[in-house]
């Protein structure tokens, strides 16, 4: 079981509490869990990733293992502790100001 956090917006939208449990087959990549959650709470697709491009959003980051994945490529393998389900695929809103 893959583990996902969610910001607080998408819990709320997704009706869910802080974290979601997944089941991934095949390769552990943010492109198969985010299609996972997608396919579970089709209410986020589009918030997530763009509709079109499956890019992520602007304002949307990921993070495993105290590391900033947002920029790796969607189809590389996530941290092995992210397959096995010992630490969490965080999907974090991003804070803009100035």
């Amino acid at each position: 079981m893959i583990r996902v956090t969610l910001p607080q917006h998408l819990r709320t939208l997704a009706h869910v509490g802080d974290e979601v449990q997944l089941e991934v087959a095949g390769v552990v990549s943010q492109r198969s869990v985010l299609d996972a959650l997608e396919a579970r709470y089709p209410v986020l697709r589009g918030t997530i990733r763009d509709h079109v491009t499956l890019k992520r959003r602007p304002f949307i980051r990921f993070f495993a293992c105290e590391e900033d994945l947002s920029h790796e490529s969607p189809d590389a393998p996530l941290p092995e502790a992210v397959a096995t389900g010992r630490e969490p695929f965080m999907i974090v809103g991003a804070i803009a100001g100035g």
